[in-house]
């Protein structure tokens, strides 16, 4: 593999963040979203997000190959501290270690802006997901049952946390 370099997304980025968001999408094993996400859409969300919110990358060869981001857990103050995120990795770079060090830079980089806990929700099936997120340090809190339909079934999500700092 050649050398992965990480990065802070800027709007420039929309179109492959979106690119790698849709694969995911399009796989049924990430997210319950099943509407394409559009680069202006994208480009939307990383301008309200901010510096507070930042997205990372993972880019090698000059492509951008894999993005996690947050965003607020829930609107309490008592939860400031608390973001939940996604990682996405594009399917030509699966398996090849880059979902690690995009995850793990971006839980430096939540604890830099003085986070204390990153969480998720992940789907049972979703294995390489599960694993990655055991390898950067993540630990299962519990599984929501019946936590939401998609294409008519309902799914189960696995609950993780990190503590930060």
């Amino acid at each position: 593999m050649s050398d992965l370099t990480i990065r802070l997304a800027t709007v420039d980025d929309a179109p492959a963040i979106a690119r790698i968001h849709n694969e995911g999408i399009e796989d049924r094993i990430a997210t319950f979203e099943t509407d394409p996400r559009s680069a202006v859409q994208v480009a939307a969300g990383l301008a309200e997000k901010g510096d507070r919110y930042p997205t990372i990358l993972g880019v090698r060869d000059g492509e951008v190959v894999a993005w996690a981001s947050a965003g607020p857990y829930r609107n309490r103050p008592a939860y400031a501290g608390v973001a939940e995120h996604s990682v996405y990795v594009a399917r030509s770079a699966r398996g090849a270690g880059v979902g690690r060090i995009v995850l793990d830079g971006l839980c430096r980089a939540y604890a830099e802006r003085g986070f204390w806990k990153i969480v998720s929700r992940i789907f049972p099936e979703n294995a390489a997901s599960l694993a990655l997120h055991e390898r950067c340090g993540f630990r299962v809190v519990g599984v929501y049952r019946r936590h939401g339909r998609l294409d008519g079934e309902w799914r189960d999500c696995v609950i993780v946390e990190r503590l930060l700092g």
